[in-house]
């Protein structure tokens, strides 16, 4: 997504934990910008939001994707709570703490923008991966009333929504089966250019306007596709 924001002639700033991995997009890309930054940090998010208003005052798009997908069997907690937290922490809390800090900057300038990635599981809840798909949802619910809270400040808040893509989320190799990146980031900015509000792509664009019974339908498939045979 950032490249193609770069390829549009926008100004681009990307921020992550991994200084190396920045560098490395940087290096592809020379005209990125970069900060490291862990956004589930809340002293980080708040040094993050002034840092990229005093050196971006013309900043008019926040791109809310970091997240962690773990898989947890609720039947067998053996790691402290902090480590579940932060799934939290990036998924929900930090998408809704920079916002909240970066609204009243937006509000002062002309045609902006919050885009929010969520999930098509916010839909569809995934048992095998429990509170990601909480945190998905959680933020499915906070863009609906984002959008209708900015509605008046004319601040577009998008939604996009995946499907599985291949990407190393959730651990390197699980999501090999997952979409392509480069077609998902192609609808993404396809649905951006037709002004949609909610973007999703192949699955996740189905299941959006899905009934009940077809969401619970889908949940219990995918669940019982991902259980062990019986011998």
């Amino acid at each position: 997504m950032a490249e193609r924001f770069l390829k549009r002639g926008n100004e681009v700033i990307i921020c992550g934990r991994r200084k190396d991995k920045l560098e490395e997009a940087q290096k592809k890309n020379p005209k990125l910008h970069i900060r490291v930054c862990d956004v589930s940090s809340e002293l980080e998010r708040i040094s993050l939001a002034e840092w990229v208003t005093n050196e971006f005052p013309n900043l008019n798009v926040l791109v809310n994707n970091a997240g962690i997908q773990q898989r947890i069997n609720l039947l067998d907690v053996t790691t402290d709570w902090a480590y579940y937290h932060q799934e939290i922490a990036a998924n929900q809390e930090a998408p809704i703490h920079l916002s909240m800090l970066l609204i009243p900057h937006l509000t002062q300038i002309r045609f902006a923008t919050i885009i929010n990635i969520t999930s098509g599981l916010a839909f569809t809840p995934p048992a095998w991966v429990p509170i990601y798909g909480a945190t998905k949802a959680a933020m499915h619910s906070f863009t609906v009333s984002l959008r209708l809270q900015l509605s008046k400040n004319k601040i577009n808040v998008i939604e996009v929504l995946p499907p599985v893509v291949n990407t190393d989320l959730g651990g390197s190799g699980m999501h090999t089966f997952g979409e392509p990146v480069d077609d998902f980031a192609n609808a993404v900015f396809n649905g951006f250019e037709a002004g949609h509000l909610e973007i999703g792509y192949q699955s996740s664009e189905k299941i959006i306007r899905a009934s009940r019974d077809e969401i619970d339908e889908v949940v219990l498939r995918n669940w019982e596709r991902l259980q062990p045979h019986n011998t």
